[in-house]
């Protein structure tokens, strides 16, 4: 579908952060066909229609009700102010130099549960010639990932019902402690393209778990992504990145409230617990970084 600029489509287009290569990589979710600028919207070949966000994101949801939980403007807000104050910042620089072979010659960054967009930028980042897309079920984070890189977009999904991309459209998929669909991540990715998922190590926020009455790492959370993802995809390489962060008790309830944890215990739980804490606390980071081609 065309998508020049012109008097129909200027003000979509103005309104969506998003360069053009990016949202011709998009497919309508209800029937795969392709989405370009129609009016104030966009909308597929076979009419489907979705609105794009006063901040810059495509709405690209499908059904009544999502099938997962979104995160929440609390939680999003804790995400970006960790993410901000460096504590990941070497599992983002190991994600970017993972990513950058296959975008050496250009090509989209696709990344599933984006989040505010941090991951996707650091990828970005490391190689110019790429363009990203960010895709999150939350309103809130992807309001973030709309604004996270100049040359990223973002849209809303729901993972569980498919991705809104063309079959073939990505060259690398990051999911980074998000949904998966090994059929679906292998329809998106371009022949012998790079799929990159990161998952939390067995040692992740140890000093925690017990501490703040954290969610604790599956013993079988690697054997069982094997398995998901065997059929379609070939482990092609990966590592583990450790590191130990000094947080302050203000960034040990922020890691804390980051993830499924901040959804299970009362309110003001958290906060109960973390004053027994120490001033700083020694917290290990603990991640699986594991790359696959797809077959």
């Amino acid at each position: 579908m065309a998508t020049s600029r012109d008097d129909r489509h200027h003000a979509v287009l103005d309104r969506l952060r998003m360069p053009l290569p990016v949202l011709d990589s998009l497919a309508c979710p209800h029937c795969g066909e392709p989405i370009g600028p129609a009016g104030n919207a966009l909308r597929c070949t076979s009419g489907h229609s979705f609105d794009v966000a006063k901040e810059g994101y495509a709405g690209l949801l499908t059904g009544a009700r999502p099938t997962g939980t979104a995160d929440t403007a609390d939680m999003v807000r804790d995400r970006q102010a960790f993410q901000e104050a460096g504590h990941y910042a070497p599992l983002a620089a190991r994600v970017a130099e993972a990513a950058a072979p296959a975008l050496a010659g250009g090509g989209l960054a696709a990344d599933v549960g984006a989040g505010t967009g941090y991951y996707l930028s650091r990828v970005l980042d490391r190689s110019p010639d790429a363009l990203g897309l960010g895709l999150d079920l939350s309103k809130y984070a992807l309001r973030r990932a709309a604004k996270a890189h100049p040359r990223a977009g973002a849209a809303a999904c729901d993972a569980w019902r498919g991705l809104p991309l063309r079959d073939g459209a990505v060259s690398v998929l990051l999911n980074v402690f998000a949904p998966r669909g090994a059929d679906e991540f292998h329809r998106v990715l371009r022949p012998g393209g790079t799929l990159i998922v990161v998952t939390p190590g067995p040692d992740h926020l140890a000093e925690l778990v017990a501490a703040l009455g954290l969610v604790s790492v599956d013993a079988r959370k690697e054997e069982r992504l094997e398995d998901t993802l065997s059929a379609r995809f070939e482990r092609a390489g990966g590592e583990d990145v450790v590191s130990t962060m000094r947080l302050p008790r203000s960034d040990a309830l922020t890691v804390a409230g980051m993830g499924p944890s901040a959804r299970h215990l009362a309110p003001g739980e958290l906060e109960r617990r973390a004053d027994a804490l120490p001033e700083p606390v020694g917290v290990t980071a603990s991640f699986r970084i594991g790359v696959y081609r797809a077959r």
